[in-house]
């Protein structure tokens, strides 16, 4: 009967395993993009489009929640947020997706809603841009 174990000396003798990969259940989290690169990348496509973008907050460099706010002209502002894990497919574990959280509200409301996710998370981050159009540059979770 052979249990795995083989000797070096002696194949009669079982003491040490032999490595067969093969056998071992391996594990693969999926790998996200760390928060810092995933904001430089955002930062660097609104410049490329025209428009402008600042880091109001930094927070934890790997895995920070990002908050984005974006200015309209008129004075209004749209918060994203991170979806919630419900909105990921099984495909979708490493990305980053985005929900509305509020949709062109005055700039007291938005302040107001990133006070109270910054005293249930310090280590966020806020993201402002002043654009009207931001196209494909946030992920965001489909409805429903």
């Amino acid at each position: 009967m052979d249990c795995g174990w083989q000797s070096r000396s002696d194949p009669g003798i079982k003491l040490w395993p032999r490595i067969a990969a093969a056998h071992r259940p391996v594990y693969t989290a999926p790998m996200r993009l760390r928060a810092d690169i995933f904001v430089s990348a955002l930062v660097r496509r609104v410049f490329a489009s025209g428009d402008f973008a600042a880091v109001e907050k930094k927070g934890a460099e790997e895995a920070g929640a990002i908050f984005i706010r974006q200015h309209f002209r008129n004075g209004l502002e749209t918060l994203y947020a991170p979806a919630p894990q419900t909105a990921f497919d099984e495909g979708q574990a490493g990305d980053r997706l985005f929900e509305i959280r509020l949709s062109r509200s005055e700039p007291e409301a938005v302040r107001a809603m990133l006070e109270r996710e910054r005293k249930f998370d310090p280590d966020l981050w806020i993201v402002e841009l002043e654009a009207e159009e931001l196209g494909d540059m946030i992920p965001l979770a489909k409805d429903g």
